[in-house]
């Protein structure tokens, strides 16, 4: 007989992390709650237990970013998938909206006029708004490049961003200008992450605010 119950077998698969952790990463501690409630989620998605030792977030990243939540702040993401596996009930929870440009007609003539990509384009149009935001990028480098360019001409009200593009072109480069800026971040270094990734990052900031 298996496990059907939804949060049992989450549960049980936290559990399971926990004992693979203490078993095969002995002497592995976390920083803090917040740091161990978001890791274990990215190792619950993915399988992958690296992210104990790449994901990385800046200082008083946590108070940053439950002051934008609280702030109401516009999550904007790079990738469709991204934004649909963010949470809504618990972003209408907040009261938080979540937006993505990269499909939009604007965002595609925006490319073409400056023969860029649809992930620059869509940036430039996340910083005409002036309102607090949160920037969550799982798959696009071009749009993490393009985000950190236009922050240090104007932060636009940027509280933080979560950084996790996956793959080969420019992925480990884009996360790696992430983390040398002062921009309040997460970010998962190296090659991996991905859209599911970081929406998992969000939800599990969403779920212990």
């Amino acid at each position: 007989m298996y496990i059907t119950n939804p949060s049992e077998i989450e549960k049980r698969s936290f559990e399971m992390i926990q004992d693979i952790i203490d078993e095969e990463h002995k002497g592995y501690k976390f920083n803090s709650e917040f740091e161990e409630k978001i890791i274990k989620r990215c190792v619950h998605t993915s399988a992958d237990f690296d992210y104990l030792y790449n994901l990385k977030i800046s200082k008083n990243f946590e108070d940053i970013i439950k002051q934008a939540i609280e702030d109401k702040a516009t999550i904007y993401t790079d990738t469709t998938m991204a934004m649909a596996g963010i949470s809504k009930v618990t972003l209408k929870k907040f009261g938080i909206d979540i937006k993505c440009f990269i499909s939009d007609e604007d965002t595609k003539k925006i490319a073409q006029e400056k023969s860029i990509t649809r992930s620059m384009a869509s940036v430039i149009r996340i910083f005409e708004d002036k309102n607090p935001k949160i920037i969550v990028v799982g798959n696009a480098p071009t749009f993490l490049y393009k985000v950190i360019e236009l922050y240090k001409e104007e932060k636009s009200n940027l509280r933080a961003i979560i950084g996790a593009p996956v793959g080969f072109v420019e992925a480990k480069e884009s996360k790696d200008a992430l983390y040398a800026t002062d921009i309040p971040h997460i970010v998962a270094l190296g090659r991996k992450g991905g859209s599911n990734i970081a929406a998992a990052i969000v939800n599990a900031i969403l779920y212990n605010m």
